[in-house]
């Protein structure tokens, strides 16, 4: 049997879904609000406002994401180890929320953004495992694309609200951003209490435990699985270079550069759902495979032929699609793969692969474009994407 075939649905409609995915979905839309109102702005405040490098903003973003990966597994692991996934997940949530406060305090220093953007990546790095796991454990296997499909959709909603919020704070704030630092706060501390009051956890009994390399990484399925997401993490440079190729080759100016978040935010939000199923009905491989595609032709259109408002319509759309194809889909793919008492662990080992891929990515991209070009950057990000997926289809595509 293929891995790409396991998670063949037998359902396609859009009833039946467990409560615990709309509820773990209201607070990741809150919580996205409060996040996207400071990552809206931030690449360009760190590389306009503070002038730093972009091999220093590479570092700083890799770190953004990738420095979290122990905690993804020691989250994960934890979840599993207690079987309380819901308060290790809302522990995860309210280090976020405090960590916008530390916001106020960090002014123009390096260092204290530093700890305090570590602290609210953390946050994340706990959280994310244990919420994807609830929503697996609370989902029939045919139905998990669809469950993660809805579960993005609504993350994509607060993605696209969290920018217009900000400048909606800053315009009534006469450009405050501790305003804006401190309403985020007050949402996600909102979040956290719609989780507390309305996520209900899944407790199971108490088994004997295997050692985690035994348990999991033994399995071949597993490997190929965590191999293909750190290989596809690797490829992928994220937003704020995106964004910020964009800017400099168009001359954006500054007050619409959010609107390039919201924009890739408003196609994931429409395009999560529906792909989701589409992925239970034609298989998860091929519509995960479909978005690094089209991830790849973003890079290409950075630095082609085309420009103006065609070309930041086309990226950003084809940018929303990568996203709505791959980031519930993957966790779609790998839930009926992973055992169940150590799920959660088991998506954590998935996540911290991509992450610390990531960590690599942002570091060597920010290279490449200082030491060689923006468009020798690009494009070695292209030929490394193709490769990725040609790789990553003969993995996942291999019998078990």
């Amino acid at each position: 049997m293929y891995l790409s075939t396991i998670d063949k649905p037998k359902s396609a409609n859009w009833k039946g879904l467990s409560g615990n995915v709309f509820a773990l979905g209201t607070v990741s839309l809150i919580t996205d609000v409060s996040s996207e109102m400071v990552a809206a702005v931030l690449p360009l405040y760190l590389v306009i406002g503070l002038q730093l490098s972009p091999a220093a903003y590479g570092l700083i973003d890799g770190v953004y994401t990738g420095a979290t990966t122990l905690l993804r597994l020691a989250g994960g692991y934890l979840a599993d180890r207690t079987n309380r996934r819901k308060a290790v997940a809302g522990f995860g949530y309210g280090l976020s929320a405090v960590a916008k406060l530390g916001l106020l305090a960090a002014g123009n220093s390096l260092t204290a953004l530093g700890v305090v953007i570590t602290a609210d990546r953390a946050g994340k790095g706990l959280r994310t495992a244990p919420r994807d796991a609830l929503i697996t454990l609370s989902t029939p296997s045919g139905d998990l694309g669809r469950a993660f499909g809805v579960h993005r959709a609504m993350d994509g909603i607060g993605a696209f609200a969290g920018p217009l919020v900000a400048m909606a704070v800053l315009a009534a704030s006469a450009q405050s951003f501790d305003a804006v630092f401190v309403t985020s706060f007050c949402i996600a501390a909102f979040g956290v209490l719609v989780l507390v009051l309305y996520v209900k956890d899944r407790p199971e009994p108490v088994q004997r435990r295997e050692p985690l390399k035994l348990a999991l990484l033994k399995d071949p399925a597993v490997r190929r699985i965590v191999l293909a997401a750190s290989l596809l993490g690797l490829v992928t440079i994220g937003d704020g270079f995106v964004y910020l190729l964009l800017q400099k080759r168009e001359g954006l100016a500054f007050g619409w550069f959010p609107l390039l978040a919201v924009g890739t935010s408003l196609v994931y939000l429409l395009l999560a759902a529906p792909l989701g199923a589409l992925a239970d009905k034609i298989g998860r491989l091929k519509v995960m495979l479909a978005g690094y595609g089209a991830l790849t032709v973003v890079y290409l259109l950075l630095h082609g032929p085309l420009s103006g408002w065609p070309l930041l319509v086309l990226v950003v759309l084809l940018y929303g699609v990568f996203y709505a194809c791959t980031d519930g889909v993957l966790m779609a793919l790998a839930g009926p793969v992973l055992p169940e008492r150590l799920r959660t662990t088991g998506i954590a080992l998935i996540q911290s692969g991509q992450a610390l891929a990531y960590l690599g990515s942002s570091v060597l991209f920010g290279l490449a474009w200082q030491f060689w070009s923006p468009e020798a950057a690009t494009r070695v990000a292209a030929v490394a994407a193709v490769l990725a997926l040609i790789t990553t289809a003969a993995l996942l595509g291999r019998r078990k």
